[in-house]
């Protein structure tokens, strides 16, 4: 729970600006005379007019112990990384379900009335940005790779039940009063360098069969987003599409300053992912050209891009 907010850094400004394009902090003990003539930086990751805003910049997780109330106060996750719409999918990767995170949801609620009362909970709850992320599990893990799945549904059955699962627990955090949802898509998941490597032949290809997939789920939950943000009152319920945004790098990289879509900058590239990416194991020399940081997960070049994208296209309709 938190809010987004575009990411665009006073050296990209600066850049593109043509003024030039390192643009040094005012802090930095090593600028000399020359550089102070032609401008400095004052600015803060993560800061903004809101005295609160910097405070927020990093979304702490719920679970970790040392939130204080300021941090109770402007937003938490209640992530599990490896989770997914299917109840299979966080018991095959021993992670939490979303009815345990919804149950912390209802804990976080409960102390946050605690600190400051109930009227002003319902009041954050409403005016609060709410991510609904999930799918890719479900569709790389326990439907293609581990395979559980494929012996008692085909994909638009799957999809079906994924969307189910996904559509109760949109209504089950709207009960508890949150109303602004951003909902988001299966990503191009055959395009994942795992995915390549696993199912894209020798020449680690897109898996397309993986892709179609994604691309049947998405058809799917667009609709039961926009018809849940018609039905429930007060709502503003947004399916966010990341499937073309991240096609759309992945087929022309050079277009973003990006060089390598095929692998991670992890190790190979090629299958690591997560705890698999450690201080074992070499990376690339500049992760910048890099779309993908392991075999699954953007960069944060990667992630900077796509989110001035998204927020850029969505983010009148969630505000």
């Amino acid at each position: 729970m938190g809010k987004l907010s575009p990411v665009f850094s006073a050296e990209e400004l600066a850049e593109e600006l043509g003024i030039k394009e390192i643009l040094p902090a005012y802090l930095d003990p090593s600028l000399d005379d020359k550089v102070f003539l032609t401008g400095v930086s004052f600015a803060s990751g993560g800061s903004g007019y809101d005295p609160q805003t910097p405070k927020i910049a990093i979304l702490p997780a719920f679970l970790d112990p040392s939130i204080d109330d300021t941090e109770f106060l402007t937003g938490v996750s209640f992530a599990s990384a490896g989770s997914g719409y299917d109840p299979q999918t966080p018991k095959t990767a021993d992670v939490l379900s979303f009815d345990d995170q919804l149950n912390q949801f209802k804990e976080y609620i409960e102390k946050l009335k605690g600190m400051v009362g109930v009227e002003r909970t319902q009041f954050i709850l409403e005016n609060s940005f709410f991510l609904v992320v999930a799918g890719s599990d479900d569709l790389a893990n326990t439907y293609f790779t581990v395979g559980i799945r494929r012996l008692e549904y085909d994909v638009p059955s799957y999809a079906d039940l994924m969307v189910s699962s996904a559509s109760n627990i949109i209504q089950d955090i709207y009960k508890l009063g949150a109303r602004r949802i951003a909902v988001f898509g299966a990503p191009p998941i055959g395009c994942l360098p795992s995915q390549r490597t696993l199912a894209g032949g020798g020449l680690r290809a897109c898996a397309e069969e993986y892709n179609e997939a994604a691309q049947i789920y998405n058809s799917k939950l667009q609709p039961e987003t926009e018809y849940l943000n018609s039905t429930l009152a007060q709502s503003r319920i947004v399916y966010i599409d990341i499937y073309n945004p991240l096609l759309a790098i992945i087929e022309n990289p050079l277009q973003y300053g990006i060089e390598v879509v095929d692998r991670g900058c992890c190790g190979t590239g090629n299958i690591e992912v997560a705890i698999l990416c450690n201080k074992l194991l070499p990376t690339c020399p500049d992760d910048s050209k890099y779309l993908f940081w392991d075999s699954y997960h953007p960069t944060n070049k990667g992630y900077t891009i796509l989110v001035n994208q998204v927020l850029g296209k969505y983010v009148d309709d969630i505000f």
